[in-house]
Parts: structure tokens; C-alpha cells; sequence
């Protein structure tokens, strides 16, 4: 009872009416934040902790606004990524998959409604996981060290060949090229210049921002101006703005399984959102046996990492608060304003500030809970993004992208480099590669190249390591599983090719 009893305080400090006008400023600005890409729920958060220190907001205000903005981000990252074919931020790669197709099948309305309730009920369960399992939750993400981890990522680059299905080979090329472009920069360790080419504008490597706005924004550009060559024009949107119940209903198995995998990925320090929706969404597909259209605008391809990521955003609160373990890049900037605080998170945390910790917690239903309020009404609103004249259009997000990218570094440099890159992802659509593989793998290679240096710096080379818990070998046997799927599957295919022939 003791932990009702404080989230009972929590909510007192949370709906306090100071507090609630916080939040909801926080979910309006992580909303348009998320929107606009090449922003993300880190800058989000970054821009405004100096704000709210300025302001002199008490510690459990300043972090109730971060984390309104942290969701709002979340929530809003899916509105490009549905109507431009943009991700407005890494998490939201794998909601261009079906969400895009839907949009050009003139259901922009009921994929945002659909993305919007799938990230509030992944949210919603997410908050609950977090009253409930904190503390055991974080010693269970203590047992993951590096080993695992690098382990985990080899896992989740060996599940892209199914995010493809009929394409397998093409989707492991696309992976190996986002992780050939992880590796372009000064290496941490020895100072080596890598992959640079002798230009200073590669020295620290390839900005996310860069590539993922070239590889999306740049090639969705080019392919804009084709359609616009071949007469096209502007979508009509005047279809449902909202999913009716047989759609819900659809989709409810996946929001569950989801929620629950994207709050346990979230707990994992260092796995983030953007593993948990690019796992979640490759158990959906392997799981989707009968009507499977992912990829081609299949309402559970988009609910399912709209849930996780969510799920994942509020999960990763567990080991920031318990642990003082950052469990995300946004926590990470989070856990530097409670700093700026001076309060040390960990578990006396809980003990010695229950008004901060439970507030927080409790402020997570509550932003949720606006985020859905606010996002629905302005489905309509959204979609006349599709209305928009392709003329119109096509500098618009020319304009906004080279925004984007310019402020990262303030250089030309960057500018060309993601023109470049857009040239290069154009190429590769046309020839069926898939660019979220590419996105993932780059995201991915980073993460795995630091967690096998510690894990060989660890047992000083020797790779055993590597196989020496538990929770290795399980993923082992996972991974093992997953290379021999496909093969299994042709084998089943030939047979039954087989059977038939002899019975006709």
C-alpha cells in the first residue's frame, strides 16, 4: 500500500493547477518539436532545461516539463513520419513503414488516430510498469553489461532481414551500409581517422540529422518532383479522421505486446525507443501469418512500434530514477537537470524525495492523458499537410530540412553531404533497398562498436566473454533462430511446391 500511497502524493503535486499549465506547455511543445524534422525529443529537452533553470521553476516542475516534452516528442515524430514519409526523430523510422502507405491510401486521418491512441495506451502501460516494477526492474537492467548488450544489437541487426520480407538479402546490404556509415569519423579510442577521405567535414562522422533527413527528406523530395513531372497532385483528405472499432479491435493484441516490449526494452539503459519500435514491429510481422500487408499500409505494422516507442519513452524513467543510469539519450540530458538541482538520483531517491519521484511518475498519466486530448481534435488539422500542392509542398520541406541541418554544425559542408546522401537513397529506392534498414543499421553500429570495446577491454580481448552469461546464450539462441527461419521457410515452400506438382 505504501506505493499508492505515494503515487496518491504524486498526483497531488501533479495536478496541482501550477503543475498541470507545465505539462500541458510541455505536450504543445514536444508536440511541435517531435514534428519538425531533424528535431527530436534530446533537443526538446536540451533547449529548455536552461529555460526552466532561469525561470526558477522547483525541481519537480522543471522535470514534470521535460517530461511532458519528452512524450510530446514522441507523440509528435509520427505526424511527418505518417504524411511526409519524414521521421521527425530516430523512433519514429519504423512509423514510415505502413504509416506513409496509409497516407497515400487516403487514410491519413485513421493512421494518426491509430498512432495516437497505440502510443497512449503504450504509454499508459508503460507509466503502470513503472509504479509497479521499479525497483525490481532496475536490478534486473543491472544484470546487462556490455557483452549483452553488444549481443542485443547483433540480434536486432540480424531481425531487419525480416522487417523485409521477400527482400531479405537487399535489407542485409541496406544494414551492412548503415553500419559501414557508423564507422566514418575519428575513432574514440586511438584517434585514427576513419573512412574521412582526408575531409575535415567527416572528422565526427556522419550527424544523425544528416543522414537521416538526406536518406528521407532529400530522396522523398526527389520522388515529390517525380510524381509532380507525371501530372500527380495533392491527396484527397476528406476520408474518416477517425479508426472506427473493428480497426481498434484489430489492433489491440498488437498494442498489448508491444507495451510490454517496449517497456521492458525502455528499462535497459542504452536501448531506447528506437530499438524497442524497430523490435516490436519485426515480432509483429513475423507474427502477422494471415492478411499480412506490412509495409504496404497495415494498420498493426504502424501500431506496433507507435506503442513500443512510447512504452519505451516512459520506461526508460525506471533506471534514471533508481539507478542514476540513464536509459535513453533524453534521460541522459534529464538526469544533467536534476544535476543542475543537485539531486542525485538512486534509489535513497525514493526515500529522501518522494514528492519529486512520485510526482514525475504521476505527471506521466497526466501528460499522457493530454497528449490524446489534444492530438485527436487535430487530425484534421494535420492532414492538410496532404493538401497541400506538391508545388507548395516540395520547398516547404526543402526550406525546413536545410534548416534542420545547417544548425547542427552551421557549415555548407553538412548541406552538401545530406544532398548527397538524398541522391543516394533516390538511387537506392528505385532499386527496392530499403533506407530504415540503412538508419537502423547506422544507429545500431554505433551502440555495438562501443558496448565490444568494453566488453573486450573487460576480459582483456578475449571473446569469450561474449558467451559467458545466461543472457548471452538465450540471445545466441535467438539470433541462431532467426538466420535459420528464413532458410526453413524456402525449404517449406520447395516441399509443398513439391507435394502439389506430384498430387496434380
Amino acid at each position: 500500500m505504501d506505493t499508492f500511497s505515494y503515487l496518491g502524493q504524486g498526483f497531488g503535486v501533479a495536478l496541482s493547477p501550477y503543475n498541470l499549465f507545465t505539462a500541458l506547455c510541455g505536450t504543445l511543445i514536444g508536440t511541435v518539436v517531435g514534428l519538425l524534422p531533424g528535431l527530436g525529443p534530446i533537443n526538446g529537452v536540451a533547449l529548455l532545461i536552461p529555460i526552466a533553470f532561469a525561470l526558477g521553476l522547483p525541481p519537480e516542475t522543471a522535470l514534470i516539463l521535460l517530461a511532458a516534452v519528452y512524450l510530446g516528442c514522441e507523440y509528435g515524430g509520427r505526424i511527418s513520419s505518417i504524411l511526409l514519409n519524414i521521421p521527425g526523430e530516430a523512433s519514429a523510422v519504423m512509423t514510415t513503414l505502413d504509416g506513409y502507405p496509409l497516407a497515400r491510401q487516403g487514410k491519413a486521418g485513421v493512421a494518426l488516430s491509430i498512432s495516437a491512441w497505440s502510443s497512449f495506451v503504450g504509454g499508459l502501460m508503460a507509466t503502470c510498469g513503472v509504479v509497479i516494477f521499479a525497483p525490481l526492474l532496475a536490478k534486473w537492467a543491472v544484470a546487462f553489461g556490455p557483452a549483452e548488450y553488444f549481443v542485443l544489437m547483433v540480434f536486432a541487426i540480424v531481425c531487419l532481414a525480416g522487417m523485409a520480407g521477400n527482400k531479405p538479402m537487399k535489407t542485409a546490404i541496406a544494414a551492412c551500409i548503415g553500419l559501414f556509415l557508423s564507422c566514418v569519423g575519428i575513432d574514440s579510442n586511438s584517434g585514427v581517422y576513419r573512412f574521412t577521405f582526408g575531409s575535415l567535414g567527416l572528422a565526427d562522422g556522419i550527424q544523425f540529422v544528416v543522414l537521416v533527413l538526406g536518406l528521407f527528406s532529400v530522396s522523398e523530395i526527389l520522388v515529390l518532383l517525380e510524381r509532380t513531372h507525371h501530372g500527380q497532385k495533392a491527396l484527397d483528405t476528406s476520408g474518416r479522421m477517425l479508426f472506427n472499432l473493428k480497426e481498434g479491435m484489430s489492433v489491440l493484441a498488437t498494442n498489448l505486446r508491444s507495451g510490454v516490449m517496449g517497456f521492458f526494452m525502455g528499462v535497459l539503459p542504452g536501448a531506447g525507443a528506437t530499438l524497442a519500435s524497430a523490435v516490436s514491429y519485426m515480432t509483429e510481422k513475423r507474427l502477422a501469418v494471415k492478411d499480412n500487408k506490412f509495409g504496404d499500409g497495415d494498420l498493426r505494422g504502424l501500431a506496433a512500434p507507435e506503442t513500443a516507442n512510447s512504452a519505451a519513452a516512459c520506461g526508460s524513467m525506471v533506471p534514471m530514477l533508481t539507478l542514476g543510469v540513464p536509459g535513453s539519450g533524453t534521460t541522459a540530458v534529464m538526469l544533467g537537470a536534476l544535476t543542475l538541482y543537485n539531486i542525485t538520483p538512486g534509489p535513497l531517491l525514493f526515500r529522501d524525495q518522494p514528492d519529486i519521484v512520485w510526482g514525475l511518475i504521476a505527471s506521466l498519466f497526466v501528460a499522457n492523458i493530454m497528449l490524446i486530448v489534444i492530438n485527436v481534435p487535430m487530425i484534421k488539422i494535420f492532414t492538410k499537410i496532404l493538401a497541400v500542392p506538391y508545388w507548395a509542398l516540395v520547398p516547404a520541406i526543402a526550406i525546413i530540412t536545410s534548416i534542420g541541418v545547417y544548425a547542427v554544425h552551421a557549415t555548407a559542408f553538412d548541406l552538401f553531404l545530406m544532398i548527397g546522401i538524398g541522391v543516394a537513397g533516390y538511387i537506392l529506392r528505385k532499386m527496392d533497398f530499403p533506407l530504415s534498414a540503412i538508419l537502423l543499421g547506422f544507429i545500431l553500429g554505433g551502440l555495438m562498436e562501443q558496448n565490444l570495446r568494453r566488453a573486450l577491454s573487460i576480459s582483456n580481448g578475449e571473446l569469450g566473454i561474449l558467451f559467458a552469461s545466461p543472457i548471452t546464450w538465450g540471445v545466441w539462441a535467438l539470433i541462431v533462430l532467426m538466420i535459420a527461419l528464413p532458410f526453413y521457410r524456402t525449404w517449406r515452400k520447395r516441399a509443398q511446391r513439391k507435394a502439389d506438382a506430384a498430387n496434380a
